[in-house]
């Protein structure tokens, strides 16, 4: 599986990744919150949560079947939860950022617990062409998923670094292929290349930023779908726009965001603008409906970036976790988000 760079063929200013004392950084200069607001919006997350933050009833998922996922069309697209993304390209899976734990959290006796069990189990699922990672945080790498599905994945597709954490979990480091921005491989034909982001990463208290972060273009001969992965609203859109559009669908995170944080996790209206960069034709919102990560009613990310998307004409899709939904024939789902809370239309929240 080879990889090659897209360097010698993208403008000057598509800059590979950069390191200063051992530490990534972002294209763009993003400030550390210090230690005093840090305190705070930590304290507000423990003690002053909005009552909404969960849902007060049941999250609709379709189950699966491993027979069902072996019998769908060939360019299906499931989101079984979260960031978690299985695509079936070429009668093969490919699964982004698989979490299937029941807290985002480094212990599971506490931290974000999930508002719904994931579509199928990770024995159910099928054997996995490749597992795409956009980072290490804990609810996009949890460990005991990667040990559990290793044995039946081929590749691991990863940022700079986020491998060596794989292996040194016990995956075989010859299914480990590691990336820079702008490097990609082939796997079965198809095309996946590492793209920015702007974002951060790290598991602990002292080993931030020394893995990268990344989103991912993934290039079906004629077929294009783009993955967020973690990330700000920054000018790396347009350019990855211009190098790799128009993408056919943008996988976009769409919640977590605060007013505190507004370089690494985008508003919905910046979401439906990076869509908009990407010349992406479906938009499919992620990061949202599955674990408390803010401060925001769970629902608020699905009211807006649906009202966004019918104000500025753009076709987006919200599928039910575990339902189908087809590049082929795309289709728009079921607002199901109402129906959890026993509301009849969005609420529309500003900025």
């Amino acid at each position: 599986m080879a990889t090659f760079s897209y360097q010698a063929d993208t403008a000057k200013e598509l800059k590979a990744s950069r390191q200063e004392q051992g530490r990534y950084l972002n294209h763009a200069v993003v400030h550390q919150l210090g230690l005093r607001k840090s305190l705070r919006v930590f304290w507000n997350m423990l003690f002053h949560k909005p009552a909404n933050s969960r849902p007060t009833g049941a999250v609709p998922v379709q189950g699966l079947t491993r027979q069902q996922l072996l019998d769908a069309p060939d360019h299906s697209v499931f989101r079984l939860g979260h960031s978690t993304v299985l695509l079936k390209l070429r009668d093969k899976f490919w699964l982004t950022d698989p979490v299937f734990a029941e807290r985002a959290s480094p212990v599971q006796w506490a931290g974000p617990k999930r508002f719904h069990q994931p579509p199928i189990s990770l024995d159910e699922l099928p054997e996995i062409e490749a597992v795409i990672l956009s980072h290490d945080h804990y609810d996009h790498l949890d460990h005991q998923s990667i040990l559990k599905i290793a044995d039946k994945t081929r590749y691991f597709l990863t940022p700079l670094g986020v491998g060596d954490t794989l292996i040194k979990w016990g995956v075989d480091a010859n299914k480990v292929r590691q990336l820079d921005w702008w490097e990609g491989t082939q796997v079965d034909g198809i095309h996946f290349i590492a793209t920015p982001s702007q974002h951060f990463s790290g598991r602990g208290l002292f080993d931030g930023n020394s893995t990268l972060w990344a989103s991912w273009v993934i290039i079906d001969a004629d077929r294009r779908i783009f993955f967020s992965g973690d990330t700000g609203y920054f000018d790396g859109f347009k350019r990855i726009g211009e190098q790799f559009g128009p993408f056919d669908l943008t996988l976009m995170e769409t919640g977590a965001y605060n007013v505190d944080w507004p370089l690494i996790h985008m508003q919905p209206e910046q979401t439906l603008q990076a869509h908009i960069d990407l010349k992406g034709r479906w938009l499919l919102p992620i990061h949202n409906g599955t674990f408390d990560l803010s401060m925001h009613a769970w629902y608020e990310p699905f009211d807006r970036i649906l009202a966004l998307a019918w104000e500025r004409n753009v076709s987006i899709a919200t599928p039910q976790m575990g339902e189908a939904f087809s590049l082929s024939q795309p289709q728009r789902g079921q607002a199901w988000w109402l129906e959890v809370e026993g509301e009849v239309e969005p609420v529309v929240v500003s900025g």
